[in-house]
């Protein structure tokens, strides 16, 4: 059985979302983190930014 969030994103209002993905630094340690983000698929390039 799917969980709630995997079948909210099979609906038309998910569908206005994409996860993003970016790799960030850490300052602290020096180490790459990965963020993970659900942004609307208008603000996606503001978000790689």
């Amino acid at each position: 059985m799917a969980k709630k969030v995997v079948a909210t994103l099979q609906t038309g209002e998910g569908r206005t979302f994409s996860k993003v993905i970016k790799m960030v630094r850490s300052p602290k340690t020096g180490a790459y983190v990965f963020e993970e983000r659900m942004v609307p698929n208008d603000k996606v390039q503001e978000a790689l930014k």
